[in-house]
């Protein structure tokens, strides 16, 4: 089995090592294109545009199925994904945890890129599954871009940012890019206040692992034996993890794979 995920950049590592976990025998195609990152400030034709060169990219290779590990990407280009892949390779979306979290009652909040933040896509979901939960929309700028080149300081300021502007009372945040899923016990600590529980965290990729192992009609072993590969392709071409990647969890736990030959 053959599992092949895409993103602009690094965001892909939280669902590509959800797979892994699940299936510790699938082997991974890890498809980005992190010199035309990042995708959220273009149009969603140029957007579009990028995304079918990075799934493109992937399908060379004859995945069992693609999982579009992007929000962006999601939001402007899986319809067109979908036209040029399936049903030969499905094409497994990323939507933002909205209905979960608020299925808790609220009140919560979304962190998201400044392009997703206020966007009718979001506005969308709140008012399908949110109706009558008290949400709030956190703008989140420069974290995506600061995770995606490590940069410590960076990240430790946008996250700061993104707390303040974080009402006090939220219960549960969702993580509305993919990027954020790296940095999750970070944002976790920087919105927790004195004296209460530790706000709930809202992430896709468990949930983007599980469906495409559902759209392959396979079950998850997690207890398999470790022998699935890894390949990755940055702007198509045959590489290895970035070094920035091998700063995160996520990416060890992948560059532990025996790589792809």
């Amino acid at each position: 089995m053959k599992i092949a995920l895409m993103d602009s950049g690094i965001g892909l590592l939280a669902a590509a090592a959800a797979v892994r976990r699940l299936r510790p025998d699938a082997d991974l195609v890890l498809s980005s294109a992190p010199d035309t990152m990042p995708w959220g400030p273009h149009t969603p034709e140029e957007v579009t545009e990028r995304a079918l060169a990075v799934a493109r990219a992937a399908a060379e290779l004859g995945p069992d199925a693609l999982i579009v590990a992007c929000n962006t990407a999601s939001v402007h280009a899986l319809v067109a994904l979908r036209a040029e892949l399936e049903p030969r390779i499905p094409v497994i979306g990323t939507v933002p945890a909205i209905k979960p979290a608020a299925a808790g009652g609220g009140p919560f909040a979304i962190w998201a890129t400044p392009a997703t933040t206020g966007s009718p896509y979001q506005r969308g979901l709140i008012r399908e599954f949110a109706d009558g939960v008290e949400v709030t929309e956190v703008p989140c700028p420069g974290l995506a871009d600061a995770i995606e080149h490590g940069d410590e300081p960076a990240i430790e300021l946008a996250i700061a940012a993104a707390a303040e502007r974080t009402p006090q009372d939220v219960r549960d945040v969702v993580l509305g890019c993919t990027h954020y899923e790296l940095v999750a016990e970070r944002v976790r600590a920087a919105v927790r206040q004195p004296g209460l529980p530790a706000p709930g965290l809202y992430g896709s990729a468990s949930a983007v692992a599980a469906q495409a192992l559902r759209r392959v009609g396979a079950e998850a072993a997690p207890d398999a034996a470790p022998t699935g590969s890894v390949t990755v392709l940055l702007s198509g071409r045959t590489a290895t993890l970035p070094d920035t990647a091998l700063g995160y969890p996520e990416g060890l736990l992948l560059q532990a794979v025996t790589p792809a030959h």
